[in-house]
């Protein structure tokens, strides 16, 4: 089992025309709002009626103390890279509520403890190891970032308070909404306590034995697939039930894999990506197509408009396919993760960062749109968190080199053959395909520079100082050998050109359509660009795609220009930016040319 080393994001700056902004905004405008809306609708209050600090009831929905550890946790990598003394104020005072509301046996679920302790761990679906998956997360994060340990200790006595319960030779227990899995590992991780790891073990293990109970399995529409516990982990071929628990179990099952070596999870976890990506995922990286479970019908049954496409889960996707790729150095999980992290998941927030997406379709007829806040706000709160630690996915190293999986423009510092090494990324991706990474600091030694070649890309070349290099793909993975100095530069090129896209014959909502893509982006037609009704449009390979700078959104995109089968030029925006002007319809699948058709002669 290959086991590559992620650098994380606390050790890279990023100074990137696209993500900068973006990120700018998220500590700026996303997680202010995500504060405010957290105080406003009294899911910090519930902490402290819990603690017996003010009087009233609870607030809101069982789970809703996810959300505050998850606002938390996007607080504290933010903090970790741009410190900001107010922001880090208002987070410790929620801190001091949480600790407060705290049980003396470690419990800590605002729901029971204002409701009745009588009720905890009676029903499995009830969250409350999904908020303490979340609380675990947000303390590993924030001591990380402010040495504070407040939250961390309160998340071990919750974890502590849990492995007191659960585990070999104790009660059985299934998570009905998987997150504790992936969370123990971290934990493990940062306290450098085995039984954490162990623990998680457990957890994966427990699926599919008939363990489970609670109100997931009372459904008669949903029942044990929903949050795959229907078999047990080994034995499962296709992805079923709920899109985002399904995310974080396998998230959850390759920490252990590669924590544990445990090889034997692999072949599932294999089966499962191939059940995702090649017959449930649509063009934008969003997976779940079915609002009745947020999740999972049939292969193939990938509706447009109707499409539920959860923010949660795109990030989600993000978080299992990164781990895939650390586990075997495949690129094909590093492209999966790229185009939900640039379409799918981006497309969650506003440009502004005031609102956002918790359903993403990939087509409208002028009704849907971002929202402040949600009942649910499972997806604001991820989206915050999530965008302040894409830092995480940039690259890896291991015993054979580095490995440079996104380009985002910055400097990286990391342990490279037992020495320090500073590298500088620029590129005007994803709008250009151009990347330089140049050493800044490396002590003379050889290695393997694997960068990796996206699966969008038809052509490209390398040069090293200057020099052309044959490249020849090995697992999606330009791959160069040699002794490396320092101010050595790897230049690349990928040709970016506008892509006519099919979809599988067995989508039917998708026959005879297209879908533009350029580079990483999907492409999308609005009708504040393209005035009259889609149906009326249609392209092919004649079409003429052309691109333009536009500055009529914040931060600027490439446009795509086409012309439609009637000569009308048509415009295309990027996915991610929809919904930010005027309201109208959108469409990513258009009709295709007519004339593609005929039968050949």
């Amino acid at each position: 089992m290959l086991q590559l080393n992620p650098v994380p994001f606390s050790s890279i700056i990023i100074n990137d025309s696209f993500w900068s902004p973006k990120l700018a905004a998220n500590q700026r405008v996303t997680l202010q709002a995500c504060l405010d809306r957290c105080r406003e609708t009294g899911r910090v209050a519930n902490f402290d009626r819990a603690a017996g600090l003010e009087p009233g009831g609870f607030q809101g929905i069982s789970f809703d103390d996810s959300d505050v550890y998850k606002v938390l946790e996007g607080v504290a990598y933010s903090l970790k890279t741009n410190r900001d003394a107010d922001l880090e104020r208002q987070a410790d005072a929620i801190i001091g509520s949480i600790a407060a509301a705290q049980r003396e046996d470690g419990y800590l679920f605002t729901y029971n403890i204002i409701n009745g302790l009588e009720n905890r761990w009676t029903d499995m679906a009830m969250h409350e190891d999904y908020c303490l998956g979340h609380l675990i997360e947000a303390a590993v994060a924030y001591t990380s970032a402010t040495g504070k340990r407040t939250l961390l200790d309160t998340a071990i006595r919750f974890a502590d308070h849990f492995d007191s319960l659960f585990g070999p030779g104790k009660r059985h227990w299934v998570t009905g909404h998987e997150e504790l899995e992936l969370a123990l590992v971290k934990l493990c991780r940062a306290t450098g306590e085995s039984r954490y790891l162990r623990l998680a073990q457990w957890l994966v293990e427990e699926r599919g034995h008939g363990h489970g109970a609670g109100e997931i399995w009372d459904n008669p529409q949903w029942g044990a697939r929903q949050c795959q516990d229907d078999r047990p982990v080994r034995q499962m071929t296709d992805i079923t039930g709920h899109a985002v628990r399904a995310m974080y179990l396998y998230a959850g099952m390759a920490d252990v894999a590669r924590e544990a070596g445990d090889e034997t999870l692999l072949p599932p976890l294999g089966r499962l990506w191939e059940s995702v990506a090649l017959r449930n995922m649509y063009i934008t990286g969003g997976i779940g197509s079915s609002h009745d479970n947020e999740g999972f019908t049939k292969d193939y049954d990938l509706p447009n408009e109707e499409a539920y496409c959860e923010t949660c889960a795109s990030a989600g996707m993000v978080f299992w396919n990164h781990r895939m790729n650390l586990l075997t150095g495949d690129a094909k999980y590093a492209d999966v993760m790229e185009r939900a992290l640039y379409n799918g998941a981006l497309a969650g927030v506003s440009l502004d960062g005031s609102k956002f997406f918790y359903v993403n379709p990939l087509a409208s007829n002028g009704s849907h749109h971002r929202k402040p806040w949600y009942g649910c706000a499972c997806c604001p709160s991820q989206i915050a968190r999530f965008l302040p630690s894409v830092g995480n996915y940039l690259y890896a190293v291991s015993e054979e080199g580095l490995w440079v999986n996104l380009f985002v423009s910055g400097l990286a510092e990391f342990d490279l053959m037992g020495e320090k090494a500073v590298l500088r990324q620029q590129t005007g991706y994803p709008w250009n395909g151009d990347v330089s990474l140049r050493f800044e600091k490396l002590q003379d030694s050889r290695f393997t520079v694997s960068i990796r070649k996206p699966g969008w890309c038809a052509q490209a070349e390398a040069l090293v100082n200057g020099e052309p290099v044959e490249i020849m793909p090995e697992s999606g993975y330009f791959r160069i050998f040699r002794q490396w100095s320092e101010g050595d530069e790897i230049t690349v090129r990928f040709a970016m050109k506008v892509t006519l896209n099919h979809a599988h014959p067995a989508v039917r909502a998708d026959i005879g359509r297209v879908a533009l893509m350029r580079g990483p982006l999907v492409y999308c037609f609005e009708q504040c660009d393209n005035p009259g009704a889609p149906a009326d449009d249609t392209l092919d390979e004649q079409s003429g795609f052309d691109t333009e700078w536009r500055e009529d959104l914040p931060g600027g995109y490439y446009a795509v220009a086409a012309r439609a089968g009637d000569g009308r030029r048509l415009a295309a925006v990027p996915y991610f930016a929809w919904d930010n002007r005027e309201a109208g319809w959108m469409r990513v699948w258009m009709r295709e040319s007519p004339t593609l058709f005929s039968p050949i002669p």
